[in-house]
């Protein structure tokens, strides 16, 4: 999942805050390329955020409060905005639903899901980014990316399915020691009641998947949705009839990709190749 880097949408309370520091940077009596190194960001960064269009982290807000001298306001005002780090704008409705959700399945052949990665194979991942990631960003996202792991654990009713393609788990993202790592997590997860990891293997000729990947989850009223996504955009669809295709498609790839137990086999094999 590309849930990273990336400005989420505005909203009143970002515009908001954004004018506050906008005011107090004024008040101060500096440009933005004067006021930019002194909170060690990007002119590009401070712009975003005084136009409301970038979430601030804690660490500007704590330093535009001390660079600004803002008695306090610019703490404050952080309190109210509604928007988490680490979440692309195109994901965060997405990422409501999966915190409800009664089943949530999951296709990808492009990365391990973002639900199942380790620390240090999402550290890969956002280190890697371009444009880059200041070290600031890149542990908003692993923060936000670590949060949204525990949905796994702490929803023990909603059912999991992932199908990953084998080529996505034997690329060693990392290095050894970190894919050794990832495959030893997959196999912990694997373990648990409500998730199941499927393993589309590449002597596999053809199967349904071969559009790209996707996610489909069920509301608690019963509604289904599905999630596709792209280089820097993705789609939430409500169509019953589009959903109702990716569901025959997801379920086709379920009696294509290896068993349960196989694919425990494969990954188990895959961890002694490390």
């Amino acid at each position: 999942m590309t849930d990273g880097n990336a400005e989420p949408e505005t909203s009143d309370s970002l515009k908001a805050f954004g004018e506050v520091v906008k005011a107090f940077r004024k008040r101060a009596g500096l440009t933005q390329e004067q006021f930019a190194p002194r909170v060690r960001y990007s002119v590009e960064t401070i712009a975003s955020i005084e136009q409301g269009r970038r979430l601030p982290s804690v660490t500007f807000v704590e330093r535009a409060e001390v660079v600004l001298d803002a008695f306090g306001v610019i703490r404050a005002a952080a309190k109210h905005l509604t928007r988490e780090p680490g979440l692309a704008r195109w994901f965060i409705q997405w990422a409501k639903l999966e915190k409800t959700a009664l089943c949530l399945y999951t296709y990808e052949n492009r990365l391990v899901p973002g639900l199942l990665q380790t620390e240090a194979y999402q550290r890969t991942l956002f280190a890697g980014q371009l444009p880059p990631m200041g070290d600031a960003e890149v542990e908003e996202n692993i923060v936000a990316r670590v949060k949204r792991q525990k949905l796994l654990t702490q929803r023990v009713n909603t059912a999991y399915s992932f199908i990953i393609e084998e080529h996505v788990l034997r690329k060693q993202t990392g290095g050894p020691e970190t894919h050794r790592e990832q495959i030893e997590h997959l196999l912990l997860m694997s373990e648990r009641r409500n998730i199941e990891i499927q393993i589309m293997p590449q002597d596999r000729e053809h199967h349904a998947g071969l559009d790209g990947p996707m996610q489909l989850l069920e509301t608690p009223d019963n509604q289904w949705r599905a999630y596709c996504e792209g280089q820097e955009s993705g789609l939430l669809i409500s169509d019953a009839k589009v959903v109702g295709i990716l569901k025959m498609r997801y379920a086709s790839m379920r009696s294509q990709a290896l068993t349960l137990e196989d694919s425990r086999s494969l990954l188990r094999q895959m961890r002694g190749a490390t």
